[in-house]
């Protein structure tokens, strides 16, 4: 299924999360938090801790017994950008220069916040490692087991998928299916069943208590003589819409390593996300945002960011969003894709002038599309206003006019 093969393709990146990549924000946790969670719902798991200095990097790696993984806590959005993948040691003479060479180091040169915490954890022998999320499969409407292997034989095998139902759970079926699958037996060892039912039936729990999208156990490890498994590393994510119900949970959110733009949007009621491409968004509504980055995909450009400034978009509103993008030295092109509702397209087209007036001149090409209310009078307005603007009633048209212009063209 489409969905799976998706999730193949991030596998076969290097520490590339399960989870598609989806034009929403998540909370999303360090690995020491992640790992803490296991560990509250009764999921093995190596001891560990979490340190901020060289020195405590020494002392742990004494008391966790010489031989130690450390791993930089970076969030897994901005890993990519990282230096430090988990590195082990052998002795705490090694733990403390690993740990001086990480800590206080930014990626892109600085251009992201520098690490300021690692995880020191005992490093496990294992002849077997496997990456399984529970996650959810948005094409189909199921929540779904992913298993593929990633050490040992069979390494970078396919993707195996396994459905179920939130009102069922963890069946004994399933459970079943999913240990015969990884054990490559149909009688699995009893210390692996048992170890593999803690770990789906805590994953589960988690998933449902705590509103989860993507919980990714990054290294599951047949780590014992009786076949046994232990979860090294992990990276979860959770629905940010969960927030008033998950307080908690979502204290523990690194707000150090958030999208600076992300958290200016938000206190205006502006739903940003940071994305890869070089044409800037402003949208009213997240359909139609969700509708504006696949257009702009289809017609071969790259978004630079999904943007909802909301279906009741304000002046105001309209002008945090264009001083967010006009910041990014990424965009070449402006794309505003309007549709009024409540929304008025005379606001929206003096908004867009206030914004070339108050913010400074847009250097970049700006196309935008108006439909809806006032739509005509916006346009109009924007057409005799002189700034160069390009206006467009046309969605496809307006999309395929910025991907134009973004390339130069």
């Amino acid at each position: 299924m489409a969905a799976c093969r998706r999730f193949s393709a991030r596998l076969l990146a290097s520490s590339a999360p399960f989870a598609p990549k989806q034009q929403i924000r998540r909370l999303s946790l360090h690995e020491y938090q992640s790992q803490e969670l296991l560990q509250k719902y009764g999921v093995p798991i190596p001891s560990g801790k979490v340190v901020q200095t060289a020195q405590d990097a020494r002392k742990a790696v004494e008391d966790l017994g010489e031989k130690c993984t450390i791993s930089p806590q970076i969030l897994h959005s901005l890993r990519k950008n990282t230096p430090g993948a988990p590195i082990s040691v052998d002795n705490p003479d090694q733990g403390h220069n690993t740990a001086s060479r990480i800590l206080g180091n930014g990626p892109n040169g600085g251009s992201r916040p520098p690490v300021q915490q690692i995880y020191v954890s005992q490093s496990l022998a294992s002849e077997e490692e496997w990456s399984l999320a529970m996650t959810i499969d948005r094409e189909n409407y199921v929540p779904v087991i992913l298993v593929r292997k990633s050490k040992g034989i069979d390494k970078d095998s396919e993707v195996a998928s396994f459905p179920f139902a939130i009102s069922q759970g963890v069946t004994p079926e399933l459970l079943s299916r999913v240990s015969k699958h990884m054990t490559r037996t149909s009688s699995p060892s009893q210390a692996s069943f048992k170890s593999l039912s803690k770990i789906l039936n805590g994953l589960f729990r988690i998933f449902t208590d705590k509103d989860g999208t993507n919980l990714e156990i990054t290294r599951l490890a047949r780590t014992g003589t009786d076949g046994s498994f232990t979860c090294l590393s992990t990276a979860f994510t959770f629905d940010d819409a969960a927030a008033k119900r998950q307080p908690e949970l979502f204290a523990l959110r690194d707000v150090s390593q958030d999208v600076p733009e992300e958290i200016e949007a938000a206190k205006y009621g502006i739903v940003y996300v940071r994305m890869d491409g070089n044409i800037g968004n402003v949208v009213n509504g997240a359909g139609l945002a969700m509708a504006t980055n696949d257009a702009i995909g289809l017609y071969g450009g790259r978004s630079a960011n999904f943007l909802d400034a909301g279906g009741q978009a304000t002046k105001q509103t309209m002008l945090k969003a264009f001083g967010i993008i006009m910041r990014d030295e990424r965009v070449t092109t402006i794309f505003v894709n309007i549709y009024g509702g409540i929304t008025d397209g005379r606001m929206i087209a003096e908004s867009i002038i206030g914004a070339a007036t108050e913010l400074g001149p847009i250097k970049v090409p700006v196309v935008v599309r108006l439909q809806g209310t006032n739509s005509v009078e916006g346009l109009k307005l924007l057409d005799e206003a002189n700034l160069g603007i390009h206006v467009e009633a046309d969605f496809g048209e307006a999309a395929k006019m910025a991907v134009r212009f973004a390339a130069g063209q």
